[in-house]
Parts: structure tokens; sequence; C-alpha cells
């Protein structure tokens, strides 16, 4: 078995994000690897054919959540010695942008919290669930226990 040579941490910023954050760092610590941050800004609708208008056309509010995911993903890129080069900020659906960029970049192991799903989310499916599916390498899901 080859040992991982780039390990990307897909961060959600919940409250529990610094559990996955941490056993990223400390894989990529054990395998000498590069270690590098996405998070992606969700896509938010501004208008639904059916209900009208959701919110005003003239709020940016897209920019303002990449302003400030840009912020904490610096924050916690400085925390865990991740050079800026490496630190990513999307906007599109998690689920695909979290693929397309660990394909795009050359990563060997993606790391994302995993949230205990009951009802409606286990339907849908989630982030890790579509990511463990649809990823071109390995992926670690981190167990998230809420309090």
């Amino acid at each position: 078995m080859q040992p991982y040579r780039h390990i990307l941490i897909a961060a959600d910023f919940s409250e529990h994000g610094q559990v996955v954050a941490e056993r990223a760092k400390d894989l990529a610590d054990r395998y000498q690897a590069q270690l590098s941050i996405l998070h992606v800004v969700d896509n938010l609708p501004v208008t639904d054919s059916i209900y009208g208008p959701i919110i005003p056309f003239d709020t940016d509010i897209t920019e303002q959540l990449i302003d400030a995911s840009k912020e904490k993903l610096n924050q916690m890129g400085e925390q865990l010695g991740i050079p800026a080069e490496r630190r990513w900020v999307e906007v599109g659906s998690p689920k695909v942008e979290i693929v397309r960029v660990a394909e795009e970049e050359g990563v060997d192991l993606i790391v994302v919290g995993s949230h205990s799903r009951r009802g409606l989310g286990i339907l849908l499916g989630s982030t890790a669930s579509s990511v463990i599916l649809h990823a071109k390498c390995d992926t670690l899901a981190v167990r998230l226990v809420e309090d």
C-alpha cells in the first residue's frame, strides 16, 4: 500500500469541524503528506417560480458568504500550517465540488465529517455519503457525535 501524499480536508465550519481538521492533520503528519483545505459555499436559490422571490435581487449574499468563508478558511489554514495556495473556497454543490477539486489537485485522501442522519436526511443522502460513492480516491468519514 502506497502512503498518502496529498490529503484534502473538506471543511464545513460546523461546531465539530475541528475534529475533522485534527484527524486530517494527524494523518498528514504521519504520512508526511501535503495537506490542503476546501470549503464549498452551497448555491442559494434566489427565486422559486412557485413561491416567488425568496431573496431580493439587490442582495449580494453569495459574495458575503464567500468572503466570510475565505476568512474562516484562512484562520484554519494558519492553525494547521497549510499554505495559502492550498486553501480553496468554491461555490456550488459540496457533493460535486469536493470530488472535482480532489481530482483536479491530485488528492489521494479526502477527510470529511459525517453527521448521523435520521428521517429525511437518510433519503436525501449526505455530503459524506456522496463523496464516498463518487470520489476516485480514498475517503475518510470522521464520525461527528452531537452532544
